[in-house]
């Protein structure tokens, strides 16, 4: 959403002054011819160093529903970090809203993480915490760092999901997609706990380092 408001360029009105110069005879200076001008000035326009590019409003930044700005990994939209951190294990954005088809992208940061849905039709998950009729996904473990896994998501509803390997340390995440929704409305996922569906969708996502605080 453009949150930018661009001004309308001011018009500069000069009034016209003639200039009546007398000299001395025999001065210095004397027989230099003097025009009168009728006072109107045209604005030359600001010079530019050769091959320099011009700079667009905003900084060329593109800013994104929820308040996200594209430009690195991390501001990307739909994309979602897998990081470990020291002792410290996390998705972030830790909550993220979504419309109905859009894809979400996880990219390993750091680590060996996965992103799975809680969904009993997965060997890995003892709960379903994903709307009815939701595909399930399971992205396997990724090791590299870079290495991405993607879903689409076309069910409306509230999303939890988790790290296999960091799931007992509190590694899970939330999306909403399209509007809340489905048995993750209700309390927290085993795991861990995890923004409001409410809050997702007000804010657009919520950092991990927001919610922790």
């Amino acid at each position: 959403m453009n949150r930018r408001t661009y001004l309308g360029a001011v018009g500069t009105t000069v009034t016209g002054l003639s200039v009546v110069l007398a000299g001395c005879e025999g001065a210095p200076g004397a027989g230099v011819d003097e025009t009168d001008t009728d006072g109107e000035e045209s604005p030359s326009p600001s010079p530019t160093a050769e091959g320099e590019p011009e700079t667009t409003a905003g900084g060329g930044e593109t800013e994104t529903a929820g308040g996200r700005t594209a430009g690195t990994t991390s501001q990307l939209p739909n994309t979602i970090e897998m990081v470990t951190d020291g002792s410290d294990y996390y998705f972030t954005p830790v909550g993220l809203y979504v419309e109905p088809g859009e894809t979400i992208t996880w990219v390993n940061e750091s680590g060996d993480h996965s992103s799975t849905a809680y969904a009993e039709s997965l060997d890995a998950a003892s709960v379903t915490r994903i709307p009815e009729g939701a595909e399930a996904w399971n992205s396997g473990i990724l090791s590299e760092s870079g290495a991405s896994f993607e879903h689409t998501f076309q069910e409306t509803g509230t999303y939890d999901y988790f790290c296999i390997p960091h799931a007992a340390l509190g590694m899970v995440g939330r999306l909403v997609v399209g509007e809340p929704g489905g048995p993750a409305t209700e309390g927290q996922p085993p795991n861990g706990e995890l923004p409001s569906s409410e809050a997702i969708v007000d804010r657009g996502a919520i950092s991990h380092d927001e919610f922790t605080g």
